[in-house]
């Protein structure tokens, strides 16, 4: 297959494109610099340019561009950027497939489980509605901008949940855990739907193949509590796991980020990716974070 990737050099991105291209795919990433090569094609997304010869007869885009949810604070202008730097590349894509003379066969496009906010007491399947909040109201236009895509192409809308490595949800809690400031945040016992990187990839890599469309949640099979995983990391790392870090303090170092990326209560399902055959390679979190510190 030919595969054109949108944020080839994040986390999830570079991962995908170095296992395609190992299960020998062709990949062409877009960069915001001069291409280097047949293997890159250039785009600005901020300025809605692309050429729709680089889609033009591809197998697939995947769309994983987005500013960092992880930069913090989360300020006014911070805030602005999340959200249109997602539509903005989301919409140069869409606008190059309406152009190229051949649409490519499928989209698969970034998304997130923020979409279902705060859900205390639910579990979430891609049926549920969408929540409130900052992050639902940034994936309700991302996925809308996403939905553009002629009809002709299979569009997929990947509903992220949090990635377990040490680049992703590990980066700022495994440094904490080493210096034995780890311990429940808030009252831990929310649901955090987290997938291992390796099963981000192979799950995307499935859905290219597949023929489904439309919202797949992409996060492990078993439920975990925020809990489970700070106390499996602090475990594995031989350090305690004493330090409750209050609500009120999350929310006042924070901000809206407390609540969007630590805080919020999601117990999400991977109904239609487990309908649809795929078999997770570490369905616990605790074999998610194993698989993790085992490449650090």
């Amino acid at each position: 297959m030919r595969i054109v990737i949108g944020g080839a050099s994040g986390l999830i991105g570079t991962a995908l494109g170095r296992s395609l291209e190992t299960d020998g795919h062709e990949v062409v990433r877009l960069v915001r610099r001069p291409a280097r090569g047949a293997g890159e094609a250039e785009w600005d997304p901020l300025a809605g340019t692309l050429d729709p010869r680089v889609l033009s007869g591809a197998d697939a885009v995947v769309n994983l561009s987005g500013a960092s949810l992880g930069k913090l604070p989360w300020t006014a202008a911070y805030r602005s950027t999340i959200l249109w730097s997602r539509l903005s590349a989301t919409r140069t894509l869409v606008d190059a497939m309406n152009r190229a003379e051949q649409p490519p066969a499928a989209f698969l496009s970034g998304s997130a489980v923020g979409y279902y906010g705060d859900r205390p007491g639910e579990t979430l399947t891609e049926d549920s509605s969408r929540g409130t909040g900052f992050l639902a109201d940034v994936v309700v236009a991302w996925e809308d901008s996403a939905l553009a895509a002629p009809d002709a192409v299979r569009t997929v809308l990947l509903r992220n949940g949090i990635v377990v490595d040490l680049a992703g949800v590990l980066k700022p809690l495994a440094p904490l855990t080493r210096f034995g400031v780890a311990g429940p945040l808030g009252s831990g016992r929310q649901f955090w739907p987290w997938i291992g990187l390796q099963d981000e990839v192979r799950a995307i890599t499935h859905l290219l193949a597949s023929t489904l469309s439309g919202p797949v949640n992409l996060c492990g099979p078993q439920a975990a509590r925020a809990d489970d995983l700070m106390f499996e990391l602090a475990r594995r790392m031989n350090r305690p796991y004493l330090l409750r870090v209050p609500t009120f303090a999350l929310k006042a170092l924070l901000g809206d980020a407390a609540d969007g990326l630590l805080l919020s209560d999601q117990r999400v399902e991977p109904r239609r990716l487990l309908d649809d055959g795929f078999t997770f390679s570490t369905p616990t979190v605790e074999q998610a974070l194993a698989e993790a510190l085992a490449r650090d």
